[in-house]
């Protein structure tokens, strides 16, 4: 775990290993959460980037008679 400093400007700085992990880029969105007593940064992909995510996932589930 990587400790920052916010600013006067309550502005903070990720870190550079953190950025590469998680392929940051310049004027990128980013969500921020309030949970639990401490702030989560989520960033928003591009929809594009989410293509394919799911594959390989098991869609084999019991259905109800009626939604066959």
């Amino acid at each position: 775990m990587q400790a920052v400093t916010v600013s006067p400007k309550f502005q903070i700085v990720i870190p550079r290993p953190v950025r590469d992990h998680l392929h940051l880029r310049p004027g990128q969105k980013i969500q921020i959460m309030e949970y639990e007593e401490r702030i989560e940064l989520v960033p928003e992909r591009d929809i594009a980037e989410l293509r394919g995510f799911v594959k390989g996932i098991d869609t084999s589930v019991d259905r109800e008679v009626d939604r066959l």
